[in-house]
């Protein structure tokens, strides 16, 4: 088994598949680098497709305090698995915590990052939510030490952005359903604890994503219901962001809709490669409606 080791001593299991210019998948808090498996088989063929398991999740270490969990480590777990694989740069496409995670990534690290696809990226960004997003990682923590990760899988994977994927792909849903039921459970509950529930709001982030440069592909569900204001928050901030919906869809889009995810993401990166990849023209921000009053 394949394993980068990060500055503070925790092993982070990786795999990829094919050759080429690198792209590193960075999985949700409900999946973990299985989840991936729909675009490591699409984008091995023509990239050098790299999925790891983030600290919490097996086969990776499971570090015990939950101080050994945050927002700013998440991202630079990313940066391990590059230096552990001698990658100056890569293409990073992250859902939901991956999403925070590889955004986080492009702040800290962005001359690492050859592109951020940021999917699924919003739970309890909205000023009037953090309390409340906050206190749910409590209970979603605590249901987890309490009822065990079999009971908890039953309750979570039936959030009001998840049904759109049972009612899709059934068989689909129950695999992410038994993978989230196997996950450990000490893990999950520090990631709630530590990464969920404290990382910063976006909304306070404004000035990081108006000083971001990396090419950024924006990309949810239409029915992802908290990362829609979110969404359009960080398109409006970030210089060199496009944002996609997709339709009819919720939170889980990688495996909800697989070819259409693919397909948007391959045109992204293509693009990237390309040096097609625009930064907004300055004459598309101005307070006037028309262009006819400033």
């Amino acid at each position: 088994m394949a394993y980068a080791v990060t500055d503070d001593n925790v092993r982070l299991y990786y795999e990829e598949t094919g050759s080429g210019i690198p792209v590193v998948f960075v999985h949700e808090f409900a999946g973990d680098h299985r989840s991936w498996e729909p675009q490591v088989r699409h984008f091995g063929k023509r990239y050098r497709a790299i999925t790891f398991a983030a600290r919490g999740f097996a086969p990776s270490d499971i570090p015990p305090q939950v101080t050994s969990y945050s927002q700013a480590r998440a991202a630079d777990d990313i940066a391990s698995v590059l230096d552990h694989l001698s990658i100056p740069a890569a293409h990073i496409v992250g859902l939901s915590m991956g999403g925070f995670a590889t955004l986080h990534f492009g702040f800290r690290h962005p001359r690492r990052a050859k592109s951020l696809c940021v999917g699924g990226c919003g739970y309890g960004a909205e000023p009037d939510q953090q309390e409340r997003f906050k206190d749910e990682a409590d209970v979603v923590a605590a249901a987890i030490q309490t009822e065990g990760m079999k009971a908890f899988a039953e309750r979570y994977a039936y959030g009001p952005t998840r049904v759109q994927f049972e009612n899709k792909d059934p068989r689909g849903f129950l695999e992410f359903k038994q993978m989230l039921a196997g996950h450990d459970g000490l893990g999950s509950a520090n990631t709630q604890r530590g990464v969920q529930r404290e990382r910063p709001s976006l909304y306070a982030l404004t000035d990081e994503m108006k000083a971001l440069t990396v090419p950024t592909l924006i990309l949810t569900g239409d029915e992802d219901w908290p990362c829609l204001l979110p969404g359009i928050l960080m398109k409006q901030n970030i210089p060199t962001a496009a944002l996609v919906m997709m339709s009819n869809s919720g939170h889980t889009i990688n495996l909800e809709e697989p070819d259409e995810f693919n397909r948007i993401v391959s045109s992204f990166i293509t693009q990237v490669d390309c040096g097609r990849w625009p930064v907004r023209d300055p004459r598309a921000i101005k307070k006037s409606i028309t262009g006819m009053k400033d």
